[in-house]
């Protein structure tokens, strides 16, 4: 009877939208009614679904208020995009927070919502990476490392060679001028959680010395067989600290070879390459935001290193002290690290001010050294340059080029490129009395207009020598070696922040190429140039500065040249000769290659695309920045993805053959 009810129940609730459940009066028979159309009833209401609200992330407010302002114009800010962001690896980003470029951002957060942004940005609940390595990994004869014999080594240094070139030979490269108008894609390795391929290996013999920065992580790869490269080792830093510097080569005056790179850290890694064991690590940031990003010199008695800073990012912000960095070259033993001399571009900071508050503003600061020196051991001086002030009086020694003495880093000569340029992001030429760090106008010209690009010593067909420097002014200048004196300046613009000479310049034959981020504004009357300069890559002559050729792709009809707009034309990366060919790419991610001579397109090849890199990792390619291009045993290397400025990230070391 139970069951009878509860199914009449059931019954009566499913009809209720068709009739009463209640039970009818009884009524007297009717007569029979005339016979109607029959009606069908109505169909059953539609109920819509429940709505399901998303769960929010924890992480979503933290970086709403603590890292949107950044990270959402990562152009302005020069930071990495949101989308950048998300490619990187949950270690790299919470390191950045806890010791390295965010750490003064994050300092008011608790550890709960570091982990929490992190993984809100990242899209990661775990710090566990992918190992791709042993897909690749070394067999039989190919897992011992062989350097070769004292000629092997091909490029141990940022610009190759110790005068800073970037340029390789047919004999070097394993490639010749004619076998660049028609290359094809030979292999591609992706490195899972990268976003920013900034640094180019040591080429010694058939072996490849890889770092990617991200990572923390050096490999080693053999390329005995181009067709097929295979992981001999892989050194990891401690802690997995990220890396950024180039790796150098050399061997020692007792016959040691030694590998030495540096890290955000700023921690000098020595590796013996044969084995990837650390020899050494040292050290060596004396500020609270020192970092290393030159490539170190080794010679058989010493490591030069440079040191930059990053108080520019952090100093717009009232509550940092403002300004006590600078830069400063480091001579280290090659067998400890231990520290042979110490030369500094100004001397420390004292209290100014005050800047409103009570608090005072401190300086001269700045002056830090981005680029890789060139050691000249015939004159016994080693060459670099500096970037901007990051607080008034700017020092003689900032946006300069300058020599110092190889056996005791006394100061022989500078040239202050720009003065007046003190620069913080964040700040503007008219900055606002609220940010108590920011200097105007006519205090400063704020340009930051600094040498990112290495200096290269080159030798003329005659036997003389200059030294050539690019900056992001968009000028490129010649300096007797001894003296510092200016033989030439060319002007290709006014160029900017992130615009001008970025990366690096290159030499061969009696010329100089400079790659032009952006040619800036013209100024009537004072900052006059052709209106043919633009954006792209020139062929300067190496004793006048006259412009032998410039190749300036053309944008699609209707489409603007810039950084938002036609990025192709915008070649920011250090360029590289091999045998008669000139290589340089775009923000896009488009390599091209042109005959140094003329400047006629031989080749090119748009690099930001998916790929299915060898070691079995999925990956993409992107923007071409920094220094990216080398070759060896007949390929050209290419790194594609550079999550920064507002550019494309990508994770790809591209090699490239000659089509058969």
């Amino acid at each position: 009877m139970r069951k009878a009810l509860l199914g009449g129940a059931v019954g009566c609730v499913s009809m209720l939208a068709l009739m009463s459940c209640a039970t009818p009066e009884p009524v007297a028979p009717a007569a029979p009614a005339a016979p109607v159309a029959q009606v069908e009833p109505p169909a059953p209401a539609v109920v819509p679904p429940p709505v399901v609200v998303a769960a929010v992330h924890p992480g979503e407010a933290v970086y709403k208020q603590s890292c949107a302002m950044c990270h959402d114009n990562a152009e302005a800010m020069r930071a990495p995009s949101r989308d950048n962001l998300k490619g990187m690896s949950f270690q790299f980003v919470n390191y950045a927070l806890t010791n390295g470029k965010m750490k003064d951002m994050a300092a008011s957060l608790s550890a709960e919502q570091r982990a929490a942004v992190v993984s809100y940005v990242t899209g990661r609940d775990t710090t566990k990476t992918v190992d791709w390595t042993p897909n690749l990994k070394c067999t039989g004869a190919r897992a011992a490392v062989d350097l070769g014999g004292p000629d092997d080594a091909t490029a141990t240094h940022f610009g190759f060679d110790w005068r800073n070139t970037r340029k390789l030979t047919a004999k070097q490269a394993g490639l010749k001028t004619d076998q660049f108008a028609g290359m094809e894609l030979a292999w591609s390795i992706a490195f899972p959680d990268a976003t920013i391929m900034r640094s180019q290996g040591a080429i010694v013999y058939d072996n490849l010395f890889y770092p990617v920065a991200e990572a923390g992580k050096l490999y080693a790869l053999d390329l005995s067989d181009p067709a097929k490269p295979c992981v001999q080792w892989v050194y990891s830093t401690p802690g997995e600290a990220p890396l950024r510097t180039s790796v150098a080569y050399g061997v020692l005056g007792d016959g040691t070879p030694l590998l030495v790179f540096a890290g955000i850290d700023s921690t000098v890694h020595a590796v013996d390459p044969r084995n990837g064991k650390a020899l050494w690590t040292k050290p060596v940031g004396e500020y609270s935001h020192s970092m290393t990003t030159g490539t170190p010199s080794i010679l058989k008695d010493r490591v030069i290193v440079p040191v930059a800073q990053f108080e520019i990012s952090v100093a717009a912000d009232n509550a940092h002290d403002c300004c006590t960095n600078h830069g400063y070259v480091l001579s280290l033993d090659p067998k400890t690290g231990a520290q042979q001399w110490r030369y500094d571009t100004m001397e420390d900071a004292k209290p100014l001010r005050d800047r409103g508050d009570g608090k005072m503003l401190k300086g001269p600061s700045g002056a830090p050294i981005w680029n890789s020196p060139v050691v000249d051991e015939t004159r016994g001086l080693v060459y670099f340059a500096t970037g901007e002030s990051n607080s008034p009086p700017a020092h003689k020694n900032t946006n300069a080029v300058i020599a110092i003495d190889l056996k005791t880093g006394k100061e022989k000569w500078s040239f202050h490129a720009t003065p007046n340029d003190i620069y913080n992001i964040g700040c503007d030429l008219h900055s606002k009395k609220e940010l108590l760090n920011c200097t105007s106008a006519p205090e400063t010209v704020y340009r930051d207009v600094d040498f990112g690009a290495s200096v290269i010593l080159g030798t003329h067909s005659d036997g003389k020598q200059l030294v050539y420097a690019g900056q992001k002014s968009g000028s490129v200048w010649a300096f007797d070696p001894a003296t510092g004196k200016v033989v030439w300046r060319k002007a290709l613009g006014t160029g900017g922040a992130l615009g001008g000479v970025h990366w690096g310049i290159a030499y061969d034959n009696d010329t100089v190429f400079a790659p032009i981020t952006s040619v800036g504004v013209a100024i009537p009357g004072e900052w006059d140039f052709d209106p043919s300069i633009k954006s792209g890559l020139y062929a300067l002559d190496a004793k006048t500065g006259a412009i032998k050729w410039q190749f300036n792709p053309e944008p699609p009809p209707g489409v603007q040249p810039g950084r938002r707009g036609y990025l192709p034309a915008l070649f920011s990366t250090a360029p590289t000769i091999v045998d008669g060919a000139v290589i340089a790419a775009g923000l896009d991610g488009t390599v091209y290659v042109m005959d140094k001579t003329t400047g006629k397109l031989l080749w090119s090849y748009a690099t930001a695309k998916d790929y299915d890199g060898i070691n079995g990792v999925k990956g993409k390619g992107g923007s071409i920045d920094s220094n990216s291009i080398t070759a060896m045993n007949g390929l050209l290397l290419v790194n594609s993805g550079y999550g920064m400025f507002g550019q494309a990230g990508g994770n790809m070391l591209l090699a490239f053959k000659p089509k058969s």
